[in-house]
């Protein structure tokens, strides 16, 4: 009797596991080439210099520990997008084994070392998914051998409390979610939106009630399937694809969802594959025997990962369940979720300068506009995802009510100093380059406009004042 490590069955999974996975790596390492800089460089907003200094020896893993300069992090962000790039193109694939396993294991490294300095600014549970995701996808080997299927399991574990998890905070967190009337609130005041979430938002109360259903059933029942013999398990597959294709269409949620997606692939026979898309072969590809090598190193990081797999288990079964929290420092077998509440209003902090010498009444305000983020009521919402506005999305959690002065303040004083790099991360800035006099904040009530609203005056947002967040503030002032 022999014995086999090998997933037979599962070489389109690979394909798209890999290639998906390294794409993922290509937008975020590109988005810590346009960002990282103003927000966390030398001279930005939350400085990683001094982060690394206030942390010294307390067992952060980054390569950043021992230099950081902003010339280096460039280095480190392109040599991680053309590594990305090529795996992309499925080149270190027709390696031996060991090569995928090395882009891999470089791209693990860089991008964890640039999300442990990200301070805030990468705080997200996404961070942390693609972390463990590209990990994962370095033992997948080349396509010299088959897959391994324990790589294989532990991708749909992952899927599973990525699922599971997000719907047992949703149930646990708010009671929208019990009684289905959780998207009469969430196309309006999620982080941000994109052109379709007004369309979305207007849709019927029954069928968005239908939609939080099937949303259910999709996270709380459907990812047990994953574990169920083919084809039920490429059926749980296809299931969790289309819902999150949904998610897609309806919002900016940076790569979440796209992430999302690729995993799901793990779950994909190619007889499933072959049947909906005729090009993938449906046969078993002759190929060379796994190296005994590459077969333990393989069983030691299942191990591994079993082991770290109590922390973030023992955190479904708790009636505490933390949302998108890493139990170690390396990023792997984490605790994921997402909107375990819902806000029922929506806020924004809305960024104003003057070139008058007196801020008070009479003084021309004009707005800065973001990117991402509400803004000008005329303006329909863009698409961004699966590219992340980091600082768009701070903004939306300032508005919420979350500490952010340690950024806020020093982001309106780049604003006064009419810094480059800064206006780089805006849309529009009103001064066309010069310096304002002053700055100030102000919180606004945002709400959709109505059907009938748009129509008259072609708004896509209703706006109202409701108070000051930042009094006026001019050059050289705290």
């Amino acid at each position: 009797m022999t014995w086999s490590v090998d997933a037979t069955g599962y070489e389109f999974a690979r394909q798209v596991l890999q290639r998906g996975i390294a794409g993922v790596y290509l937008v975020a390492f590109f988005s810590a080439v346009a960002q990282f800089r103003p927000l966390l460089g030398e001279h930005g907003l939350l400085p990683a210099p001094r982060y690394l200094a206030r942390v010294a020896g307390g067992g952060v893993p980054t390569i950043f520990r021992w230099h950081y300069s902003d010339r280096f992090l460039l280095l480190v962000a392109w040599a991680g997008a053309a590594l990305a790039a090529v795996t992309v193109a499925g080149l270190p694939q027709l390696g031996p084994p060991w090569l995928p396993f090395v882009v891999f294991a470089l791209l693990w490294t860089g991008y964890l070392s640039i999300v442990n300095i990200g301070q805030v600014f990468y705080g997200f549970g996404w961070e942390s998914l693609l972390l463990e995701a590209g990990f994962l996808a370095a033992f997948l080997g080349s396509n010299e051998t088959a897959p391994p299927v324990a790589v294989i399991w532990l991708v749909r574990w992952l899927v599973f409390r990525l699922e599971f998890g997000a719907g047992l905070i949703k149930i646990r967190g708010d009671s929208c979610w019990r009684d289905l009337t959780a998207l009469y609130y969430h196309h309006e005041t999620q982080p941000m939106p994109n052109p379709a979430s007004w369309f979305f938002h207007h849709l019927p109360k029954p069928l968005h009630k239908v939609e939080v259903a099937g949303n259910h059933f999709a996270q709380l029942v459907v990812p047990f399937f994953l574990f169920a013999p083919q084809p039920v398990a490429s059926a749980a597959a296809g299931i969790i694809i289309v819902t999150q294709l949904w998610l897609v269409v309806s919002g900016n949620f940076a790569w979440l969802n796209v992430l999302t997606i690729v995993l799901a692939f793990s779950a994909l026979g190619d007889g499933a594959a072959h049947a909906v898309l005729a090009a993938v072969p449906a046969g078993v590809p002759d190929r060379a025997a796994t190296p005994l090598w590459f077969t333990a190193v393989v069983l030691v990081m299942t191990a591994g990962m079993l082991f770290l797999s109590y922390w973030p288990a023992r955190n479904l079964l708790s009636r505490r369940q933390l949302m998108n929290a890493s139990f170690n420092r390396w990023h792997l077998c984490n605790a994921y979720g997402a909107f375990g509440s819902i806000t029922r209003r929506r806020y924004e902090v809305v960024v104003e300068g003057t070139d008058d010498d007196d801020p008070g009444t009479g003084a021309r305000w004009r707005e800065y506009e973001f990117k991402g983020k509400p803004g000008d009521p005329a303006r329909m919402p863009r698409q961004f995802a699966p590219y992340h506005l980091r600082l768009d999305w701070m903004m939306w959690f300032l508005a919420l009510g979350s500490p952010g002065f340690s950024w806020f303040v020093p982001l309106l004083q780049r604003l006064l100093a009419a810094d480059r790099p800064t206006l780089r991360l805006l849309r529009v800035d009103p001064f066309a380059g010069a310096r304002p006099r002053w700055v100030r904040a102000r919180l606004f009530r945002y709400r959709y406009s109505t059907p009938k609203e748009r129509r008259a005056s072609g708004l896509w947002w209703i706006r109202e004042p409701a108070g000051e967040y930042v009094p006026p503030l001019r050059q050289g002032q705290d």
